[in-house]
């Protein structure tokens, strides 16, 4: 790929994202605007507005959303579910879980969604789950969620479910040969180990910092 190819890559995700900005609710900028404001970085405009399509596009009704202080990705779950189904939030950190329990206790009176926020490891809460219950999943955040999570998903989905995981490319550390960090060393080999999951379809995608779609065979 020459240089004019990477340019019109790079001008084609900044217009993909500015589209995607003018189009989010208010709810929405004001919870990225708080949630970057208490320096837990959020997802691109783009990745949240394909999130929300996912729902609408699977047809779920009952999503969990995994993350560490990923609220704008929660909120555009919420978004999708379109005052139906129920979702699930779980977050081991402390921060992320008030965050996310303020957002749903602001909008219980606007909407029919079953909401539950859980202060919890991954390992440990879901394993604890109803098995075939669940028709979306989507993973960010820390690194321990991704493989935690992919463990699970078979069994929690249910038939053709999907799952999803965000910042994959852990913001270009993937890209980068010298990169070494945690993220970075973690997503390098759980995408090894997916690819060589035969009890998942994926493909990733560019989508603000890397992004899987993975569905159940």
């Amino acid at each position: 790929m020459d240089r004019m190819q990477h340019t019109n890559h790079a001008k084609t995700w900044e217009f993909a994202e500015d589209r995607a900005f003018a189009h989010q609710s208010q709810a929405l900028i004001e919870v990225r605007a708080s949630a970057e404001q208490a320096g837990a970085p959020q997802t691109s405009a783009a990745q949240a507005e394909l999130l929300s399509l996912m729902v609408t596009l699977t047809g779920a009704q009952s999503v969990i959303a995994v993350g560490t202080c990923s609220l704008v990705e929660t909120l555009a779950l919420l978004e999708g579910l379109r005052d139906g189904g129920q979702l699930t939030a779980v977050d081991s950190s402390a921060q992320g879980i008030a965050m996310i329990r303020n957002i749903f206790h602001t909008l219980e009176d606007e909407t029919q969604t079953s909401l539950r926020a859980v202060n919890a490891d991954v390992n440990v809460f879901l394993p604890r789950l109803n098995a075939n219950d669940y028709d979306l999943i989507v993973v960010s955040g820390d690194a321990a969620n991704y493989q935690a999570t992919l463990d699970q998903a078979p069994r929690l989905l249910s038939e053709r479910g999907a799952i999803v995981f965000t910042d994959v490319l852990a913001r270009g550390g993937v890209l980068d040969a010298a990169d070494r960090s945690e993220k970075t060393v973690a997503m390098r080999a759980f995408l090894e180990s997916l690819e060589a999951n035969e009890e998942f379809e994926s493909t990733l995608t560019p989508d603000g910092t890397g992004m899987v779609i993975a569905v159940k065979r």
